[in-house]
């Protein structure tokens, strides 16, 4: 059984003219790391938010989202409050976002899991304590206030909050934004490292295409709420069968790279408030032709792999060199 398992999710927001979240397949198992990728505004944030039903209101949903087999959007109050509390948990982008900062972090890691009663007060804190030593912390942490820490060390501390439960599922939503070039590369292996000590299925939610490549197994590519690619991280970066992977990866900047201007992706995403026909990127892809712009493209297994797909008319015609493309 898959830890994530996410089947044809559509999120329409008051105000907007199509859904925000259109259709999105999306499975994590149990020990392996999904990287969720795309421009600011794609969708990936609601899309792990509706993992634990953290919507805006007026949200209406359609579709499944399993954890552990068992449907979040259809959950009554009681059995969503656990699943926050012991089957799925979050990593948040900003962590001094995330805790009072009147309070000490042993608080804060334990509070949730001594309140509904899945451990007493003394196994909350040797859980804790043992989960700080795991994210490179001392438990003398646990009698600090959030104003003691840096940021990378507070993002250590959310991250040993979301495993106070052991999850099956963490959900990580861009992590390492707030954080500094050396500490983003130490909380990237860090997450690493715990998944195959916890044996817990990772979302990894970023617009970083190197920290993806580094951290996952398997990638979804995301555009304007739809899934535009997914396949294995080496296949997937290697020979992408989207124009906007490629895009995306061309628009990365490369050491190695001749110097010349970075490319870019010409126009602007789709307006919400405007009701889309065909292919989302048509409007902004060198490929399209008229079928694109009348007709959205169902995902297409590349020629040998049925595990890499690509939501594209024209995925045949790309080099499989995000250069080129």
């Amino acid at each position: 059984m898959n830890a994530l398992d996410i089947q044809g999710l559509r999120l329409r927001l008051p105000g907007t003219a199509r859904p925000v979240l259109d259709g999105v397949d999306l499975t994590v198992a149990a020990g392996e790391t999904v990287a969720l990728v795309g421009e600011s505004g794609s969708g990936k944030t609601l899309t792990s938010r509706t993992v634990l039903r953290l919507l805006p209101p007026g949200a209406a949903t359609e579709g499944r989202v399993l954890v552990d087999g068992e449907d979040v959007l259809t959950m009554n109050a009681d059995r969503l409050r656990t699943l926050r509390n012991r089957r799925a948990a979050m990593v948040f982008q900003d962590p001094r976002a995330a805790v009072n900062p009147l309070r000490r972090i042993g608080d804060h890691l334990t509070e949730g899991v001594t309140l509904t009663g899945a451990m007493t007060k003394a196994e909350a804190n040797r859980r804790a304590a043992e989960l700080l030593e795991a994210v490179g912390l001392g438990a003398g942490v646990l009698a600090a206030r959030p104003g003691r820490l840096s940021g990378g060390m507070l993002q250590r501390v959310m991250i040993a909050a979301a495993l106070m439960g052991d999850p099956a599922l963490l959900l990580a939503d861009e992590p390492t934004t707030a954080l500094d070039v050396t500490t983003q590369a130490e909380v990237v292996s860090l997450l690493d490292r715990l998944r195959t000590r916890f044996g817990t299925g990772l979302l990894f939610v970023t617009h970083d295409l190197g920290l993806a490549a580094a951290i996952s197994d398997r990638v979804h590519v995301m555009y304007a709420g739809r899934i535009a690619e997914t396949g294995p991280a080496d296949a997937l970066f290697a020979r992408p069968r989207h124009p906007y992977t490629a895009a995306l990866l061309a628009s990365t900047p490369r050491l190695e790279a001749p110097q010349r201007r970075l490319a870019a992706i010409d126009g602007q995403p789709p307006d919400l408030r405007e009701e889309l026909t065909g292919c989302a990127f048509a409007a902004r892809c060198g490929l399209a032709t008229g079928l694109c712009r009348d007709r959205a493209p169902e995902p297409v297994p590349a020629p040998g792999d049925p595990g890499h797909l690509a939501a594209c008319h024209h995925s045949d015609r790309l080099e499989g060199s995000a250069t080129r493309a």
